[in-house]
């Protein structure tokens, strides 16, 4: 791999100069990543000018250190253990209930009717972008992670989850082929793209998945689309794997509901951590193992702490999903007070070592890779917040 294939595209079509990133790297060893090279590459010591360059261009909102802000959080009833985050960086009411009313508006334009846009817009996806996305003020760039958010958690509700809602696991694998086409149409096959334009443009959740990515690419690039599809194709089979447990009765050992919860994690919404920021880390970067790793560390323990606030709404469904907590009671026949214990432990370690690597990439100079990083791990704290506080977990 050479530093060609690192060149950040901010603006398809204008030349980029060089970043420390570029200057820096050498020629790479079988089986070593981008981060190993580049640390290789550095001044050894912490403190180094190096390291002082390119943390002075991370945003405000990011000046302290990113293993500083780490606390130990209540959360439902207070009787679980405490859950250990990153603090939220930013809680700005007025912000994330402009956002929220602009997701009721969208829903209406996508087709959803009044009780569905109210819902929407209640259930708060406007505010997780405000939480999530500290890095931002500029409210068109929070839409993209505000109707995006709402759009996945609306098939994840209609289709795969809630049978109240219509969510029935015989019919999960055909409306996530048409999702999949909704947010990623190929080829024109003539005579046969009617039926499916019209497909999507009837059925509300199609076309706010459809409205979603649309809006990404007006103010993403080409790579930070695909990358949000391609989480979300891998988001949706785990979602096929669910609906069999569910329809089968016949639930998974822990540690295989835990292979499928990796896909299905909020490393989905994770990947629009730099569109919504206005700007690029690019895709060789965004895919390095290191950076995936901690990445899907990230999402893997926030998603983790989604199945602790939701077991109760989990479990009363007509056909209860697979969720971790009720995972480990079965598969251990112990009480969910043990259950709850044991995925707080997963979770906490999993928030542990992300804070570990994070810490290690500190002096990799790529501004990009810092604020990515720093960003992710704001998603956490700020995830964390929403789920704990939104009303539909309580």
């Amino acid at each position: 791999m050479n530093a060609r294939e690192f060149t950040p595209v901010r603006n398809p079509g204008k030349p980029v100069s060089p970043t420390p990133y570029q200057q820096s790297i050498g020629p790479r060893g079988v089986g070593t990543s981008a981060a190993q090279t580049l640390l290789s590459t550095l001044p050894k010591g912490l403190g180094t000018s190096a390291a002082r360059a390119f943390r002075s261009t991370l945003p405000r909102v990011f000046d302290h250190e990113p293993d500083e802000g780490y606390i130990d959080r209540s959360w439902g009833d207070g009787s679980g253990p405490p859950l250990y985050l990153p603090a939220p960086e930013r809680i700005d009411t007025a912000l994330g209930d402009l956002l929220d009313a602009r997701v009721g508006e969208w829903g209406a334009e996508c087709g959803f009717d009044k009780e569905g846009s109210e819902e929407l817009r209640d259930n708060g996806f406007g505010r997780l972008a405000m939480l999530a996305h500290p890095d931002s003020d500029d409210t068109d760039q929070l839409m993209i992670a505000a109707w995006l958010n709402a759009a996945w958690w609306a098939a994840d509700d209609r289709y795969a989850d809630d049978t109240d809602k219509g969510a029935l696991p015989e019919k999960l694998p055909p409306r996530l082929m048409v999702a999949m086409m909704a947010l990623d149409p190929l080829a024109p096959v003539g005579e046969f793209d009617p039926p499916l334009a019209e497909r999507i443009r009837s059925e509300p959740v199609l076309a706010a998945l459809q409205s979603g990515v649309r809006y990404l690419a007006e103010r993403g690039t080409p790579a930070q689309v695909q990358r949000a599809c391609y989480a979300s194709f891998a988001m949706f089979v785990s979602w096929t794997a669910y609906a069999a447990w569910r329809h089968t009765e016949k639930y998974p050992p822990t540690w295989e509901y835990l292979a499928a919860r990796q896909h299905d994690s909020f490393f989905t919404s994770m990947t629009l951590v730099d569109p919504v920021g206005g700007y690029e880390l690019p895709a060789n970067v965004f895919y390095d193992p290191d950076v995936r790793r901690l990445a899907n560390q990230a999402g893997l323990a926030s998603v983790v702490l989604n199945d602790l606030v939701s077991v109760t709404k989990d479990a009363a469904d007509e056909k209860p999903l697979p969720n971790m907590v009720l995972q480990i009671a079965a598969d251990r026949r112990c009480s969910l007070s043990d259950a709850t214990e044991i995925t707080v432990d997963l979770h906490n370690q999993l928030v542990r070592d992300f804070r570990d690597g994070h810490r290690r990439m500190r002096e990799v100079p790529m501004p990009e890779l810092q604020r990515f990083l720093r960003g992710v791990r704001a998603w956490m704290g700020g995830g964390a917040e929403w789920h704990i506080t939104a009303a539909r977990y309580r």
